[in-house]
Formats: C-alpha cells, structure tokens, sequence
C-alpha cells in the first residue's frame, strides 16, 4: 500500500499541515541534521501572521531569524551552526549550554512541553513503523511529549535497529518532503586541512587506540574522519552519540566487531549517523549491527562509565597550555556547543582502561594570517568545556601531548611541543612571563 494511503485522513500539504500552529505557541523542531527542511520552511513562510511563536530547534541547520528579516519568533538553540551563528553572536538566538544527558529525561531547557513537534520520518512500514531514519537524536522523547506531532516523510530514509521508530498513531499530520535531509554539509577540506587530518588521525589510530577498545568520535574537522584511518585495528567496538563516515566499512572488513564491549555487546550505537557517503548508508539500511537510540541515552555518563576501553576522541577549538579544552567559544563568541563532549570525557576518565584524547590543527589561517591554536590563556570569555583534569591527550599534526599525571610545567612542556613551530618561541616567552615556568 502505498504510504500516502495508510495514513489516510492524515496527509496532507505542508502548507496546510503548518496551519496548526498558533501565535504565542511553542514549536519544537527535529535537531541538526534531521532538520524537517520542508515543514520549516512552510512554518517561516507564515512568518508575518504569527507573534510571539517560540523555537526550539537543536543545532538548527534552518535559519529562522535573517537579517533584516523581522518576524515573532523566539529562538533557543544549544548548537552554534552556520545556519545561526551570526545571530547566535548578535544576541538574537538564545544560546543554551547543556552538558548533562540522562536516559530517563528529556535534557534541561528542552524539557518544556511543545505545543507542536516537527519531524522528519520514513514511510510507514506493514505494522506502521516509521523510521526516524539517519537521526533519533531527541525527536521519539520530544515527539511523545509534544501537542501535536507533524512529519513530512522522506522516502529515501533508512531503518536501523534500537529505538529507531515511532507509531503512525503518535502522528498527527504527514507531508511530503520536497527538500532532502538527513546528512552534514561539509566543505571541501584544504590541502593544509587535509594533511593535518591525516597525520593526526594517523598518530591517534596507531599509538592511542588500541585493539578491543571502545571508541567514541566527536562531531570535528579531525575527529569524525578517525574511522577512516582504523583499518589495521581489530575487535573495536562504537558507543557515540555520531556515528561518523568509515564506521560502516570498518563493520563490512571484520575491524569492528564489538566483542568485547561491556554495552550493547556486537552493536554499534549512536544517536544518529553523520558525514556519510550513499554507500556507507546503504551497508547500515536494516542491518541489525546499527542501533540509534536518543542522545539522552547515548550520552548518559551513568551508563557510558560502565563501559570498559572507552576512548573518546573529541575536536577541539582552542588548548591553553596547561590543557583546559575550549570546545564551544573563542571569546564570548559561540561557534559550536557542547553536545556530549564533556559526557564522553567523564565516561573516558572513570572507564576502566579508558582515555580521553582532544585532537586539534595546531594553527589556523584567519584573514590570511596564521594563528595558534594551543594558547598562553583562552582568551577572556572563553567557555571552557572540559577542565584539564579529564584530559590524557591532546593530538595535534605536530605529535601527541601527554598530560595525564603531569605538573603544570610538564604539561606546558608537552603542549608547546605539539604547537605549531612558528609560536613555540613566543609560547615559552609567555609561560615565562604568566606561569614563571621556563620549559
């Protein structure tokens, strides 16, 4: 049966389905790279008849404020993306830090009831199950606590196993979808990008990941391309929050089994899958070694601290030389968010056997001009997203930091040593004159 008759009465256009939606309401939307592209943009079309409408839209790849576009909308998000950053710095998308994920609740500052929740969805199956396809992310808990559910259906979505699904019956009003979603747009990466990423992912996959560990990669330039270079591993197993490109083949070539994971043994879990090829997505298309659940659960320390060789590799913006980690702001500007990095950090620090690695380019070009990366001091404002006592490495293309067990003047040591050689003499200079350490 084709799906648009089997949800009956139900279907109908976007246009007509974001009728539903009232001035002074509020509205969730579907995170990140499950942004429900075409009910959005038919909800901002009405933009000029709806005041007071507040948004909670997760990493937001929709642009909901423009400049100099007004409209009634409030907008919350815990995700600088580059859909919201230049509004996120203006002070008109409220930025919301959430660091704590639990199984058993929606994360704080989401848990607000939602008057409507959009979604994108696959077609129902036979007992009609609809997939939440490459994303689970919070879309099932906020779905379940929300007025009224719409979803536009894409029929290209995947299944996979876990907690992947929702019931049609928990489902108001379904569109089709005229846009596609469901993946990160990535630029193409430079020539200097392209060789730091291999020659740290490279040090990362030979001297700290080790056989039979299991491994989290965080969303980041250098960290979600690790799977790529994990071929000559065996017996890995996956517990992320993203699974990341190269997971998929490591699953086809025998590299990652997960035998020996104390968690969800011989799966791999995530929330959702990100920065994947059509091919990749076509391995995992209802193969029962992929499991999706929500980011409550995948980023819930209480359970991630249960699991033996967990190492969780993390991007970063910016190191001070004594390790604090600044994954979210450079200043009191936002770039990004936390998203489970601080989670993964604790889980990595108390997993027996564990260890937490941050990989970073040592420097990078602004304006033309190049800038360190490791840091005298974060600069005044910046968010500190993981204390330097929950890090054992940092990786950058100029070798591997050893922090863990080490004084101040041993990490600055260290850090100096992976900073890119055209600032290791003024970061000495520096640590003399701020610490009064000479290295």
């Amino acid at each position: 049966m084709d799906w648009r008759s089997q949800v009956g009465e139900k279907f109908t256009s976007a246009a007509e389905a974001v009728k539903v939606v009232k001035s002074g309401r509020r509205v969730g939307i579907a995170p990140f790279t499950c942004t429900p592209f075409t009910l959005c943009e038919a909800l901002y079309a009405r933009r000029a008849e709806l005041e007071s409408l507040d948004i909670d839209h997760a990493a937001g790849l929709f642009a909901w404020l423009r400049p100099g576009e007004e409209n009634g909308f409030t907008v919350r998000d815990n995700y600088a993306t580059p859909l919201n950053r230049e509004m996120v710095h203006a002070g008109k998308v409220d930025y919301l830090p959430i660091g704590r994920w639990r199984a058993d609740e929606v994360a704080p500052g989401y848990d607000r009831p939602l008057d409507v929740f959009m979604v994108p969805l696959s077609p129902p199956d036979k007992q009609g199950y609809c997939s939440f396809g490459p994303g689970v992310w919070m879309s099932k808990r906020l779905a379940q606590g929300a007025g009224i559910v719409l979803a536009e259906v894409h029929e290209n979505f995947i299944r996979t196993g876990g907690d992947n699904f929702i019931h049609v019956s928990e489902v108001d009003l379904f569109c089709e979808a005229v846009r596609p979603t469901g993946n990160l747009p990535i630029p193409p990466r430079t020539d200097e990008e392209t060789l730091v990423v291999e020659v740290a992912c490279t040090l990362v996959a030979s001297e700290l990941v080790r056989d039979r560990d299991t491994v989290q990669m965080g969303v980041g330039t250098v960290s979600s391309a690790l799977g790529l270079y994990l071929g000559e591993k065996h017996d890995l197993g996956v517990q992320t929050e993203l699974v990341t490109g190269g997971i998929a083949n490591l699953v086809r070539q025998g590299v990652v089994t997960g035998k020996y994971k104390t968690l969800h043994r011989e799966k791999v879990v995530g929330s959702a899958l990100v920065a994947l090829d059509e091919e990749e997505m076509r391995l995992i298309d209802g193969n029962p070694v992929f499991e999706l659940y929500d980011f409550g659960y995948t980023d819930d320390v209480r359970l991630l601290l249960q699991q033996d060789n967990l190492a969780a590799v993390n991007n970063a913006l910016l190191v001070d030389l004594t390790g604090q980690i600044a994954s979210e702001s450079i200043g009191h500007k936002v770039w990004t968010g936390v998203g489970g990095q601080t989670a993964f950090m604790i889980a990595a620090q108390y997993s027996r056997g564990g260890r937490s690695i941050i990989v970073l380019p040592s420097s990078h070009m602004i304006n033309g001009e190049r800038v360190t990366r490791i840091v005298p001091l974060l600069p005044e404002g910046t968010l500190v997203t993981v204390p330097r006592t929950l890090v054992d490495y940092v990786v950058t293309e100029h070798g591997i930091a050893s922090l863990c067990g080490k004084t101040v003047r041993e990490r600055i040591g260290e850090l100096i040593g992976v900073a890119h050689p055209d600032f290791r003499g003024e970061l000495k200079s520096e640590a003399k004159r701020i610490y009064g350490i000479y290295v």
